[in-house]
């Protein structure tokens, strides 16, 4: 794939991918993630001529999906992350098990909030399976960099879903 694309080629091959990443810097927020992908993707086609095919496209559109969620997350008073709900509890006739994985979900989303956003963007990254020599080329850190605090993100956030409430 290459910036001559078709928009909607791209869009298609690229969107769930920015909605999760872009899921991970919303906190779990679907509207607010919805809204940033939307505007990753207005973006990457108002600027597509700018690519210069020095990455691979999909390394390119993460690194503009990266700058516009940081962008807005940092137009907003961070007290408005703390008012943020879990998402809603599944109807009593569901399966328990559903609404354990719901639980689950939403306290990652919460402990992934609590990384700082350079490490918020490493895991949501490895999260979406981008290989770590992209991660690296997005980020601009060096392989072993990216793996090392992959590897101490990863026992962060372990801890975080096992010990804090």
């Amino acid at each position: 794939m290459n910036a001559d694309t078709p928009f909607d080629e791209l869009y298609h091959a690229y969107a769930p991918r920015v909605y999760r990443l872009c899921m991970g810097y919303a906190g779990g927020r679907d509207a607010v993630a919805r809204e940033w992908v939307q505007e990753t993707f207005i973006k990457v086609w108002k600027h597509r001529q700018s690519f210069k095919r020095e990455a691979t496209i999909a390394t390119w559109i993460y690194r503009i999906a990266v700058n516009v969620c940081l962008a807005d997350l940092r137009k907003k008073p961070k007290t408005e992350g703390l008012n943020r709900s879990i998402p809603d509890q599944p109807e009593p006739d569901r399966e328990q098990e559903h609404a354990s994985q719901d639980t689950r979900i939403a306290k990652l989303y919460t402990c992934i909030d609590q990384l700082t956003e350079k490490n918020k963007m490493l895991i949501l990254l490895e999260l979406e399976e981008v290989p770590q020599q992209e991660i690296a080329a997005t980020t601009g850190l060096n392989h072993g960099a990216v793996r090392t605090r992959l590897l101490r993100i990863r026992k962060a956030l372990l801890n975080c879903m096992t010990y804090e409430t």
